[in-house]
């Protein structure tokens, strides 16, 4: 068996699905693997992943804009003609776009079948792309619902939910490098590919924010999310749907970690809460 095909076994088994090679390999395995080992397929994997991973440095600084209403073009709260029931249904199905990709993407069943036709190199690069410009897409298709729920004015309360509004874009950014920030967006496959060298998943670490809660990119998302001192009609669904969609995967994901890292993870399951950083008996 050829490296590239021992590195696949082990991928796969990886996330316990066995892998069983009788006769020829398949047409689209064999042209994933001679693509992935010739050296112009891994100069063109790592321009792929530095122009994904532009793309979602944009994507994430026009959310910032997008959320918090200004710097942008376009904002969660920009007026469009659309009447409340419709611009409601546009809305829901944008995120519900989404939500799917990002869910279904990340389960590791689906990887084990998307990685027979696209390298294993640019898969992750491949999600934060696609997920990217769905996040475009929404910027450019929302619907504004203009009804106001809360307007703080000016003072202590104004102050404390942008200052809230900040926090939370900020835990959002540090949490990436308190884990692998190259690893979490596909640029360490890439250039690992590059280098000829096999992939591993980082090593399971707890530092930093990771100490207080298992997940403050999300509880980050979360803050930012609900902290504005304007909150209108569809800045609330914006809230309430990612909220939820947010609390829903992290349930998926638990359970995808628990599989892959054992009970190094269970234990850090018992000891570190999820969202809320409060200290556990």
């Amino acid at each position: 068996m050829s490296a590239s095909g021992r590195y696949t076994d082990q991928f796969f088994r990886s996330f316990g699905i066995g892998v069983n090679r009788p006769g020829p390999v398949p047409f689209a395995v064999s042209i994933q693997q001679r693509t992935e080992g010739s050296d112009m397929g891994r100069i063109l994997a790592v321009v792929y992943g530095i122009v994904a991973y532009i793309v979602f440095l944009a994507s994430f600084l026009y959310a910032v804009g997008f959320v918090g209403g200004f710097f942008a073009p376009k904002t969660i709260d920009t007026p469009t003609r659309t009447g409340t029931a419709m611009a409601l249904l546009v809305d829901a199905l944008l995120l519900g776009l989404f939500a799917i990709q990002h869910s279904v993407m990340a389960r590791p069943g689906f990887k084990a079948v998307w990685t027979r036709f696209v390298p294993r190199s640019v898969e992750r690069t491949t999600y934060v792309l696609i997920a990217s410009l769905l996040l475009f897409l929404i910027y450019w298709q929302w619907r504004a619902m203009p009804g106001i729920v809360w307007n703080v004015p000016y003072g202590a309360g104004h102050v404390a939910l942008v200052a809230g509004f900040w926090l939370g874009w900020l835990v959002v950014l540090l949490s990436t490098f308190m884990v692998s920030h190259l690893d979490l967006f596909g640029l360490r496959q890439v250039l690992l590919n590059f280098k000829g060298q096999a992939y591993s998943h980082p090593p399971f670490m707890t530092r930093g924010l990771y100490r207080l809660v298992r997940h403050p990119i999300m509880l980050g998302f979360i803050i930012a999310f609900w902290a504005t001192p304007k909150m209108t009609y569809g800045h609330l669904f914006f809230a309430l749907a990612t909220t939820g969609y947010i609390l829903v995967a992290l349930q998926l994901e638990e359970k995808d970690l628990s599989n892959q890292l054992g009970d190094a993870y269970r234990e850090y399951r018992r000891r570190v809460p999820m969202l809320v950083p409060l200290p556990r008996r």
